[in-house]
């Protein structure tokens, strides 16, 4: 069989940055991980992402794919923050997958916002084979803002997941265009022109509102997002919350007062949420 993950390298930050890194999360996420860039396959093309794993070996760890925001290369992981946010979550005790998705960081294809870029995320799945300290029988899911977009529709195509996260998610771009001018700026120039008809539709088919009875009904969803985000209008949350009792998904929401898109006020109590959501069903 042959080896999906094609390239890896270590990051190469400075001692300043890591100092930095340690201040903003915490000294484990820098001295008891390993952080890596790679380059994988998926669907034939040559895609970047990161891993992080604990560098205790001597077991193996739950596996957690975690999906960034923006399009294109706005939004994409830079090695800093990556240290910083996947090795926070592998400092819990996880082994990371993250995906830059196709055409952005120097990776090949285009990123289609949801289209076939969403192979990316699942084309994730068959690393951990390649990880030796990977538990590829327990796995949970995260997205912040698009890519909560992107954790919602790989929840419609697998049950795999034992548990997901998803904070300042985008589950309906109809409902957005207007309301938002952000959001409107970032369909134009993702899926052609706004108001045309295939613009409609492909905001459809990326509208988890629309087909919330496709989502997997084995995974438990930790939904958060501030009451003042103004790029992710907080009813794309409180909206699919109601789906959601509907089809009697398992699923807690919190919603953080005068939380902005990126809930820099309430950072701590976000990671204690995230940490606790996923040490309970997957550990």
């Amino acid at each position: 069989m042959s080896k999906l993950i094609l390239e890896r390298n270590k990051l190469g930050l400075t001692e300043s940055q890591l100092k930095m890194i340690k201040s903003g999360w915490g000294a484990a996420a820098v001295d008891s991980v390993v952080v890596e860039k790679i380059t994988y396959n998926s669907d034939g093309l040559k895609v970047k992402g990161y891993i992080a794993y604990p560098k205790d070996d001597s077991k193996k760890y739950p596996c957690i794919i975690w999906n960034r925001g923006g399009i294109g290369n706005a939004g994409a992981i830079d090695s800093f923050n990556a240290q910083g946010i996947f090795g926070q979550l592998a400092s819990w005790g996880y082994v990371v997958f993250a995906s830059q998705y196709r055409g952005n960081d120097g990776g090949e294809g285009i990123d289609e916002f949801g289209g076939s870029d969403i192979n990316d995320v699942m084309n994730l799945i068959p690393l951990a084979e390649e990880i030796e300290t990977a538990d590829n029988s327990r796995w949970g899911i995260e997205g912040w803002s698009r890519g909560g977009m992107m954790t919602y529709l790989v929840l419609t195509k697998t049950n795999l997941f034992k548990a997901a996260i998803v904070t300042g998610g985008i589950a309906n771009l109809r409902c957005n265009a207007d309301e938002s001018p952000f959001m409107k700026k970032l369909y134009q120039a993702t899926m052609g022109q706004y108001g045309s008809e295939d613009f409609q539709s492909e905001c459809n088919t990326r509208s988890v509102i629309n087909f919330a009875d496709k989502l997997s009904t084995k995974t438990p969803l930790l939904l958060m997002h501030g009451t003042n985000d103004k790029r992710v209008l907080p009813h794309d949350t409180l909206d699919l919350s109601s789906k959601l009792i509907e089809l009697e998904i398992k699923f807690r929401l919190v919603m953080f007062e005068e939380g902005d898109h990126f809930l820099k006020s309430h950072r701590k109590e976000v990671d204690a949420l995230r940490k606790m959501w996923f040490d309970k069903h997957l550990k």
